[in-house]
């Protein structure tokens, strides 16, 4: 498999590391009244859905950036590749 990395082109897969669903970047506040119920359903609540699918990917082998892959996980297509932190700072996370 063919991951296209944003910033250093096509890449294969095996350069990455596999971390999950892309909605771990959301983690919830600590601070908040029911956090221990939220980081409950962040850490043992996760979709396992048949087609399109955003994974977290880690470029462990290349630059260590984290990436959100849009990918069908029938057919293995990948249908879109964004840095990490771009995704982040789109939901009013990070800097």
């Amino acid at each position: 498999m063919i991951i296209n990395h944003p910033l250093l082109g096509p890449r294969d897969a095996s350069e990455f590391t596999y971390l999950g669903d892309a909605s771990l970047i959301n983690r919830p506040d600590w601070q908040s009244d029911s956090a221990a119920a939220e980081f409950h359903d962040y850490l043992y609540l996760r979709d396992n859905p048949a087609g399109t699918h955003r994974e977290l990917w880690f470029h462990e082998q290349g630059d260590r950036s984290w990436l959100v892959v849009t990918r069908n996980t029938l057919t293995h297509e990948i249908l879109a590749t964004e840095l990490a932190r771009d995704v982040a700072r789109k939901t009013g996370r990070g800097k």
